[in-house]
């Protein structure tokens, strides 16, 4: 299996994306349950490592407790929102392999994110949709590169999979210099 090389300094654009998609949709989980920070602590995080912290302990215990938080929520947005949050602590850790697989780790928070925004709007596919395109401006050429360099996101994966193809789509179909 090849290696693609990644620097750290991408790792932190990707991270920044994972973060911003996560990001908008956190209301959705406090609302179900306003006294958990465990998610908004995991964006925080991911923000935190993509301008300039450490790679550490710190993301991976916080991408752990959004997940245990998504356990605990009430509503399918907010678990989405939630598993949204933990994708973004997680994104930190892309590896390194040429598989399609790692994708979900630079595109799952975004995925997760258009998923809660559906949810909220009584799974009305069209919000998810316009949810990618957001997200999308949220992309840069940075990241555009990056995914570009790992093979399509897998097939599978329910309607969170979906979301993460039409993302790939999209984001492959942009030029670097978008």
């Amino acid at each position: 299996m090849s290696e693609i090389v990644l620097s750290k300094q991408e790792l932190r654009e990707v991270a920044a994306f994972a973060a911003a998609c996560a990001e908008a949709v956190l209301a959705v989980f406090e609302a179900d349950q306003p006294d958990d920070s465990r998610p908004r602590d995991a964006v925080s995080a991911a923000w935190e490592f993509a301008r300039g912290g450490e790679r550490g302990r710190n993301l991976r215990d916080t991408a752990s407790a959004a997940l245990k938080a998504a356990k605990n929520a009430e509503s399918a947005a907010a678990r989405e929102a939630a598993w949204a949050a933990m994708s973004a602590a997680g994104a930190a850790y892309l590896h390194p392999l040429a598989k399609a697989t790692q994708v979900k780790h630079i595109l799952g928070a975004g995925a997760y994110a258009a998923r809660a925004a559906e949810l909220v709007a009584g799974d009305d596919r069209s919000v998810g949709a316009e949810h990618i395109e957001r997200m999308m401006l949220h992309a840069t050429p940075a990241v555009v590169d990056v995914l570009k360099r790992f093979p399509m996101a897998p097939s599978g994966g329910g309607r969170v999979g979906e979301l993460t193809r039409t993302l790939d789509a999209g984001l492959r179909s942009l030029s670097l210099a978008e």
